[in-house]
């Protein structure tokens, strides 16, 4: 098994926080501890009505993580809303190009280029000029891995969660094929490859196995619901065990 990074994406430690006026829980201590247990890196996906992540905490996470120089700050969402005013201010080490709406529930679809790919070029190669890495959230469809490299893409961040309700179906092995294949062809273009979205404790251990030269997973909403029973400490190196084939 290949070894697959492990970013905590924190959008959910924000969004309890935000529901009193205590600061409390720290994003920033959330992601030291998330770090000192042993996770790669963190995410954030600070979205326009700052429901969960606001834009101090980009700022805070970016001072935070040039202590970690190891490890890898994250920032997603979409380029045409309020994403590039932070990679430019912040220049984290990879950026996600989510095509979310305004006001949208949660992230539930990848880019369609054949729509979007003229609108994203000059904002990739912005992105790139600044020495940050581009990954773009897609469906595991194989046929569109060739179109997210000729837009310019450094990286492709697979939306797992038709994987992920699958999981314990009929349809779970036809899903895990799927996303083998979208992986595959990625890497044949030369693109990297993540993944993320409803990935959980009890089905990530298959699909990293599953999935070739997968470099990394972000996972936020399974993790931090299993840290409020196990603590951060104890589930980060879960995860990290599943993803990298360890027994518990």
């Amino acid at each position: 098994m290949n070894k697959t990074s492990l970013s905590v994406n924190l959008n959910k430690v924000a969004l309890i926080r935000n529901t009193r006026h205590l600061g409390i829980p720290s994003v920033t201590r959330a992601a030291t501890l998330c770090l000192e247990a042993g996770a790669n890196g963190i995410t954030v996906h600070p979205r326009p009505d700052e429901r969960h992540i606001r834009a101090a905490d980009v700022h805070d996470l970016a001072a935070l993580m040039k202590n970690w120089p190891g490890c890898e700050f994250n920032i997603e969402g979409n380029p045409f809303q309020n994403l590039m005013d932070f990679v430019r201010q912040v220049r984290p080490h990879q950026c996600t190009f989510v095509p979310d709406s305004e006001g949208q529930f949660t992230s539930d679809h990848g880019w369609n280029l054949a729509h979007d790919a003229e609108r994203l070029r000059p904002l990739i190669a912005e992105v790139q000029s600044l020495g940050v890495r581009v990954s773009l959230f897609m469906d595991a469809d194989p046929q569109a891995m060739a179109g997210a490299k000729a837009v310019g893409a450094d990286r492709v961040e697979l939306y797992t969660e038709p994987f992920a309700a699958a999981w314990g179906t009929p349809a779970q092995d036809a899903q895990v094929q799927r996303f083998a294949q979208a992986a595959q062809a990625a890497l044949d273009v030369g693109l990297g490859v993540n993944a993320g979205h409803d990935l959980n404790q009890d089905n990530l251990r298959a699909f990293a196995s599953a999935v070739p030269g997968l470099q990394e997973v972000s996972i936020g909403h399974a993790l931090i619901a299993d840290a409020l029973e196990l603590g951060y400490s104890a589930t980060v190196q879960a995860y990290l065990r599943c993803l990298n084939g360890l027994e518990d």
